[in-house]
């Protein structure tokens, strides 16, 4: 099961978050690249990680070959033996060495990777994809970036179930369903149902990246959040006045109401009861899959209903 709360004991010992922080804005003083663009490619190389440990301070990671430089056979570790095979790896630290197991190397490295073509958003979006070569990859990091810079943190915790539980709703476990409009296809989902007036809302911190008509999905709205987890929202009736593509999001903000658009040409409606469709993608840096959301949807509708009681 994927992750998407942080582990109860690491969310008591705000250490690990308060150390990275500090890391990140010492990087931020030194190569003049916002803390918020070091932190977010952070945060992508901790979400795609196979490996990662709760303790681990620094997720980024560089290949051995690019680190130490393809010329450096027996990968010493002295900085100015790296720069001469044009490695990557810098002194982060100020001990001389340019340590792929350091962590302050490593955030340092990434620090000036990113400043690479300068400070602005394009500049380095050009930085990350010479490095990733991955458009996806790209966009998120940037996004990543902004849900940082708009609440000046990196402990994001809070959560939301997707409809407003003061109203009428019930669901079941649908995911992989099959579906039969517009050929054999799995559902990849959890259908909510509920009337017409009932708002649907953010669960999770990130960016609107769509939003408008889709066939199956009707009238529609996608959110990716800090997890590289997106999160798509369809069959609603309206949208919430102002909100666009590139809006940050954060649980709980009104998305638009529960409708049944959808299953033929834009404006299309009531070709089944009103339900919200809700479904979370993974992406895994190469990839991404539909996964079943039920689990969370119990999760967090457990959450907002201690919420309201308090």
């Amino acid at each position: 099961m994927i992750l998407l709360h942080p582990n109860p004991t690491l969310a008591a010992d705000t250490s690990i978050e308060e150390k990275r922080m500090a890391l990140y804005k010492k990087t931020e003083a030194v190569t003049l690249v916002p803390w918020y663009y070091i932190a977010a490619i952070d945060q992508y190389e901790r979400n795609i990680a196979q490996d990662e440990k709760d303790n681990t301070i620094i997720s980024v990671q560089f290949e051995p070959i690019e680190w130490y430089g393809p010329g450096n056979i027996m990968q010493h570790k002295e900085a100015h033996i790296v720069n001469f095979f044009q490695g990557l790896g810098l002194d982060g630290n100020g001990d001389g060495h340019a340590d792929l197991n350091s962590e302050e190397d490593r955030i340092y490295t990434a620090g000036v990777m990113l400043s690479k073509y300068g400070m602005t958003e394009d500049d380095i979006k050009i930085s990350l994809w010479e490095h990733y070569k991955r458009d996806l990859t790209v966009k998120t990091i940037v996004n990543i970036a902004k849900v940082y810079q708009h609440f000046d943190s990196i402990t994001l915790t809070k959560r939301d179930f997707p409809v407003d539980i003061s109203y009428n709703y019930s669901y079941n476990n649908t995911w992989g369903d099959r579906r039969g409009f517009g050929g054999n296809r799995i559902h990849e989902g959890t259908d909510i149902f509920a009337s017409y007036s009932t708002p649907v809302k953010a669960t999770t911190y990130g960016i609107v990246e769509l939003k408008g008509w889709n066939l199956y999905g009707g009238w529609r709205i996608g959110i990716r959040d800090i997890h590289n987890i997106y999160h798509y929202y369809a069959h609603l009736n309206n949208y919430e006045d102002k909100i666009e593509i590139g809006d940050v999001i954060q649980p709980g903000d009104v998305l638009g109401t529960v409708g049944s658009s959808g299953y033929g040409p834009p404006g299309t409606s009531g070709k089944f009861p009103p339900h919200l469709h809700y479904g979370m993608y993974r992406d895994n840096g190469n990839v991404e899959w539909s996964f079943d959301p039920y689990p969370y949807l119990k999760r967090w509708e457990q959450l907002s209903k201690e919420a309201k009681r308090d």
